[in-house]
């Protein structure tokens, strides 16, 4: 890790402390407030926060102007940028416009299928992938170079972050496709929600008995449950997913009005196992329109105050 980095999140982990990063969604619409509103909520308990790129293929407010927005507040974005909506021209051009107000973290993402969102009939882009665009931020800041050859002036500074899900189909596969991200140059990694620590710290060992822990910076991703039903939908209709029985048992057997509290315990409970697991360099809350609840997880989990850095 660079000490001598301009992106915060990154002199955190170079410092050796257990990073923690949120999300915020971009509205349906254009009004500032909504997402200044939910950055507000997180300020001062997150070392930086995601804003998604078109989540679910929903037509939202640009991650880059979202971002800019919390930059403007004060506080250090992470711009996610998914490969489904621009070629490589469109993609330089964001990265450029984002480094040019100074966002320093950057998400490269895949994206969700067009149609699972809003215009079904939308071309699908993807003129490079996910591995691609990682490989493209690095050249620009490292290289200081268009993908075309030109020189670029003032090439942006940006830590480079990827995600990956340790529990999609095939398992086997899932170190693998880390290390190549991690061979593209992604230097941190947010993994999908974690439920099944079991399987999450198998998948860690492995990426460990690789080396991968040395080369990059692993944050466990979480999501509290608001209820039973939200669990059975995560288990059985999102794929990807890994949701045990126990979970939702636990859940069913809470009386409904205290299983949202009940979500909280169990997601503070993973956190404070998580810590202590090889390879973890810090967490990543994904509190999905339940932004005011992510101070609570933070405090309760121990991880507030968060460490000052230079």
């Amino acid at each position: 890790m660079n000490v001598n980095t301009p992106s915060k999140l990154e002199k955190m982990l170079a410092a050796g402390n257990l990073a923690v990063t949120s999300e915020c969604g971009p509205p349906r619409g254009s009004d500032p407030e909504v997402i200044v509103e939910k950055a507000k909520l997180l300020k001062n308990h997150v070392d930086a926060i995601n804003v998604t790129d078109n989540q679910t293929s929903m037509t939202r407010m640009c991650s880059l102007a979202a971002c800019i927005r919390l930059k403007l507040l004060g506080l250090e974005p992470i711009l996610q940028m998914v490969t489904r909506d621009r070629n490589r021209i469109a993609i330089q051009s964001d990265i450029l416009g984002g480094a040019s107000f100074d966002i320093h973290n950057i998400l490269c993402l895949s994206g969700d299928h067009q149609s699972f969102g809003d215009c079904s009939k939308g071309q699908n882009v993807h003129d490079i992938d996910s591995m691609q665009l990682i490989q493209t931020v690095r050249h620009m800041r490292d290289e200081g170079k268009f993908l075309g050859g030109d020189e670029i002036k003032r090439p942006p500074q940006m830590f480079v972050g990827a995600a990956a899900n340790p529990f999609a189909d095939p398992y086997e596969i899932r170190v693998p496709r880390l290390a190549k991200k991690v061979a593209a140059g992604a230097e941190f990694i947010q993994t999908q929600c974690i439920y099944n620590l079991d399987k999450f710290e198998d998948w860690m060992k492995k990426a460990c008995d690789r080396g991968l822990h040395e080369k990059v910076a692993i944050l466990a991703g979480l999501t509290p449950m608001k209820s039973v039903g939200m669990a059975r939908y995560m288990k059985n209709r999102v794929p990807g997913m890994d949701v045990p029985d126990e979970i939702v048992k636990r859940l069913a057997d809470t009386p409904k009005e205290k299983q949202a509290e009940e979500g909280i315990n169990i997601c503070v409970e993973a956190i404070e196992r998580l810590k202590d697991v090889k390879g973890v360099a810090g967490f990543h809350i994904m509190a999905i329109e339940w932004e005011e609840k992510v101070p609570e997880i933070v405090e309760r989990a121990g991880l507030f105050p968060r460490p000052s850095v230079n």
